[in-house]
């Protein structure tokens, strides 16, 4: 019931939203260690997009932010400087700023619990014990917003999983990694111009 009024609260905030704009958050770690390491998948796939379309980031509040226009829609792709364990902080900053409603956003990032390439795109779910969705959470005062889940496997012994997460791809995986990673971007702008739930249904791999 608190976490109920505390959404209700913030959304009542964000007056006069942009329907045609969209924030697509990819979830990750600053800093040159976390580079092309699976927990920041988030980073690499909105990277992508921002270099397909020739924008460029620029250094803001709380992260790093871009935009880029398509099919009529304006899609601002953010960053966070806040480390994934405070995404949650920079997710509310934006949301507020930019005033975009939490269906119109996304956030993208890693998930042990997918195989390594398969993804799910969900407009509700539980945090699955990811630290950045569990502050987005905790931020937001709702699980009910979308979300694409990228899947980096679990090819890990037991007590080695914060090693696997935080470590580089394999050259096997980096052979096959950029098509995976198109194939989540074109998933992405089709959440603007087709909506949630035709995305899903489209894009979803079984």
């Amino acid at each position: 019931m608190r976490f109920c009024k505390l959404f209700k609260r913030f959304n009542q905030k964000i007056s006069d939203p942009d329907p045609m704009k969209y924030l697509i958050v990819g979830l990750g770690n600053i800093g040159e260690e976390y580079v092309d390491t699976r927990h920041n998948i988030g980073f690499t796939i909105v990277d992508q997009i921002v270099d397909k379309f020739g924008a460029k980031w620029e250094t803001e509040t709380l992260g790093q932010l871009a935009s880029i226009k398509s099919k009529g829609r304006t899609y601002y792709l953010l960053k966070p400087s806040t480390y994934m364990n405070r995404s949650g902080k920079a997710v509310r900053h934006w949301m507020t700023k930019l005033k975009i409603k939490i269906n119109n956003v996304l956030i993208v990032t890693d998930d042990k619990n997918l195989p390594f390439g398969k993804q799910r795109m969900r407009g509700k779910g539980s945090d699955g014990g990811h630290n950045g969705l569990k502050d987005i959470q905790q931020m937001l005062a709702t699980s009910q917003y979308p979300r694409l889940r990228f899947g980096i496997g679990s090819e890990f012994h037991c007590g080695q999983q914060v090693d696997f997460v935080l470590g580089k791809w394999t050259q096997e995986e980096m052979d096959v990694l950029p098509k995976f990673i198109e194939y989540a971007s074109e998933t992405i702008l089709a959440f603007g111009f087709l909506g949630l739930s035709r995305a899903m249904n489209q894009y979803n791999r079984k």
